[in-house]
């Protein structure tokens, strides 16, 4: 009987060991596929920013090299009418896919200041065109001086959008997975 009783003791032993890896295992399992998914949320939200502002740039650069050429005096101002419209509508575009980024926190900080900065390019880019319809109308008379006013402020704000969200996009770039994934990732490296 006594061994009968010791075999039962041993199973039952054996079994809450079991149990206790078995929980342990999981536990390790859970917080792994945590640190991981957060790892994988904040290098989609980087790459989707850096996708993103990498077209937004080429829109800018495009539009503001025209623009920069009605500016000069080397390029007939109807000729950026198209430009101008074309990089407006895609500053709308953008700011909403801006706004649709999802990322962990802290990003949304980021994301905002993308959407602002793409809604300063826009307010640019109607001030172009201000002053780029001013010059293409049959009567410019004395307003020739506050049509390239005009179109300098806004290619210069065009400018300055562009660097603020090159900026943004460095600071995504720099979002950091938490203290947890980084001892976890040091641990298993």
């Amino acid at each position: 009987m006594a061994a009968s009783g010791a075999l039962l003791v041993a199973q039952a032993l054996a079994a809450a060991v079991a149990a206790a890896l078995g929980l342990a295992v999981w536990i390790v399992l859970r917080r792994a596929s945590r640190l991981i998914a957060e790892t994988r949320r904040i290098e989609g939200f980087q790459r989707a920013t850096a996708d993103l502002v990498e077209r937004v740039r080429a829109s800018i650069d495009g539009a503001a090299a025209r623009i920069d050429a009605v500016r000069r005096h080397t390029l007939p101002p109807e000729e950026v009418a198209d430009n101008v419209a074309a990089a407006t509508e895609a500053m709308e575009r953008y700011a909403d896919e801006a706004r649709a980024l999802k990322g962990p926190p802290g990003s949304s900080a980021v994301r905002d200041a993308i959407v602002a900065e793409l809604g300063r390019a826009q307010r640019a880019l109607e001030t172009v065109e201000h002053g780029r319809s001013i010059l293409t109308s049959a009567r410019v008379g004395g307003r020739e001086l506050e049509a390239q006013t005009s179109i300098k402020r806004g290619y210069l704000n065009l400018l300055h959008a562009r660097e603020a969200i090159v900026r943004h996009a460095a600071r995504a770039a720099d979002l950091e997975v938490s203290e947890d994934v980084r001892w976890f990732q040091r641990r298993n490296a």
